[in-house]
């Protein structure tokens, strides 16, 4: 979880601070899962949030009954965004949740049925500890890579870095989800890249392009719910396709990369073929640049009156 600050903001006067990062991903799952699946979040939490936090946590009702915020001590991750343009903005990051390692992790993914993982803060976990995750869990994983492509200067501003070691992250995860910027700092060809990762394993690789949609390369007739221990048949060639978002106004545009991904994977846990599923995840997206903040954003997302 992350606090957000957040300056420039469609027609917002001041600084508007309100939950921001995961929650949009989990106002978006809320909003997308079927009825017989539930959220279990693995999220940490600073011990200076955690109550409003889990306040958060109980507006949603497809979570586990059991499920809460693990409380650390250290000072929750906080971000403050100053948008310069309708969809650029610069970013800086306080805070120091530690990140999580496999011997935590270990029992509490024994009995899920499939992972989505986010990197909001890039440093949420380790690629050795991710690695054994993939070598125990037996489900799907899905994966928004986003914030390992920030570096922290020392005042905080996120800036743009190239991760060395990306084909070994691609290795851990059956989805890949990264928006155009990030395809950017791993190659200069996108089939190139998109190639790379299906090389290690990887059967769906989405982009996200802002106004301009998303595309997807994936090949044969992926399926989310089996996708572990499914390689890509070799005579198969790479399928790709460019989807469109709608026209709509844009009020804020923070948290859309997220929603994209909870609405993505509310999708494919119910078997929903690629191409459809990209298209409702776009809506998604499209119907979160016309509300601002997560809080409440589930019932938006549904067409539903969000409650006061």
């Amino acid at each position: 979880m992350v606090w957000d600050t957040i300056h420039g903001r469609g027609d917002s006067q001041g600084a508007v601070e309100e939950w921001g990062g995961i929650a949009y991903a989990l106002a978006a799952l809320e909003a997308s899962l079927p009825s017989d699946w539930e959220m279990v979040p693995l999220i940490k939490v600073g011990r200076d949030l955690a109550p409003k936090a889990n306040t958060f946590l109980r507006s949603l009702t497809r979570r586990s009954a059991a499920a809460r915020f693990i409380e650390v001590p250290e000072p929750n991750n906080r971000v403050t965004l100053r948008y310069t343009t309708d969809l650029r903005r610069a970013e800086h990051l306080s805070g120091g949740v530690s990140a999580w390692e496999w011997h935590e992790l270990e029992p509490l993914i024994r009995d899920l049925d499939a992972l989505y993982v986010n990197f909001i803060s890039g440093f949420e976990t380790t690629l050795e500890a991710i690695r054994q995750v993939r070598t125990a869990f037996r489900g799907p994983m899905y994966v928004d890579l986003h914030s390992l492509f920030l570096a922290v200067q020392q005042d905080g501003l996120r800036t743009p870095q190239r991760v060395p070691n990306i084909d070994e992250w691609f290795a851990c995860f059956d989805v890949v989800q990264v928006n155009e910027d990030e395809l950017r700092l791993m190659g200069d060809d996108p089939l190139e890249v998109a190639a790379r990762a299906m090389e290690r394993g990887v059967l769906l690789f989405i982009v996200t392009l802002a106004e301009r949609g998303a595309v997807f390369f994936t090949a044969g007739d992926f399926d989310f719910r089996v996708a572990r221990g499914h390689l890509r048949p070799a005579h198969q060639p790479v399928r790709t396709a460019r989807i469109e978002p709608p026209r709509v106004e844009v009020r804020d545009p923070t948290g859309c990369g997220d929603v994209f991904g909870g609405a993505m994977v509310g999708q494919l846990v119910r078997g929903v073929a690629v191409e459809p599923a990209v298209r409702a995840a776009i809506a998604a997206a499209a119907r979160n640049v016309q509300y601002c903040g997560a809080t409440g954003l589930q019932y938006h997302l549904r067409g539903e009156i969000v409650p006061t």
